[in-house]
């Protein structure tokens, strides 16, 4: 009788983001915290809240620039 061999497990399938993230985790942690005498916490789910604004910011600035006739983004048009 052969032996079978031994199937790895697979991991669990993560769940598939809608939205690439566009910010530095660690980084972005790192400012949210603070420094000094008051320091704070971040939730697990407060980067992909920041990366939600990221992405809303990046869609007006492409609008604006449209409507303006143009196909450079330029800082006003992010942060009008």
């Amino acid at each position: 009788m052969a032996k079978k061999k031994a199937t790895k497990k697979k991991a669990p399938a993560r769940k598939a983001s809608k939205k690439e993230v566009l910010v530095v985790g660690s980084k972005t942690k790192l400012a949210l915290k603070g420094s000094g005498k008051t320091t704070f916490n971040v939730s697990s789910d407060a980067l992909d809240a920041l990366n939600d604004l990221v992405y809303q910011a990046v869609e007006q600035a492409q609008k604006r620039c449209a409507a303006n006739g143009r196909k450079t983004i330029r800082p006003y048009d992010i942060l009008a």
